[in-house]
């Protein structure tokens, strides 16, 4: 789709499949956006706390 000028709008608790194929990641907590980027920021740096604690119980 993304080569077609398509977006694609995809939730998933896979966070390793999120890294692999999103160009653009939003981490959502009780229904409100906590961090959006670039999976490579969020994975890799993550700034807010309930994102550091989720990513350190899931990978």
């Amino acid at each position: 789709l993304g080569r077609g000028g398509m977006t694609m709008v995809v939730v998933t608790h896979e966070m390793n499949f999120a890294r692999k194929v999103a160009n653009q990641v939003v981490f959502m907590d009780e229904g409100r956006i906590v961090e959006a980027g670039r999976p490579a920021d969020l994975f890799d740096n993550p700034q807010s706390p309930r994102l550091r604690r989720f990513l350190s119980e899931v990978l």
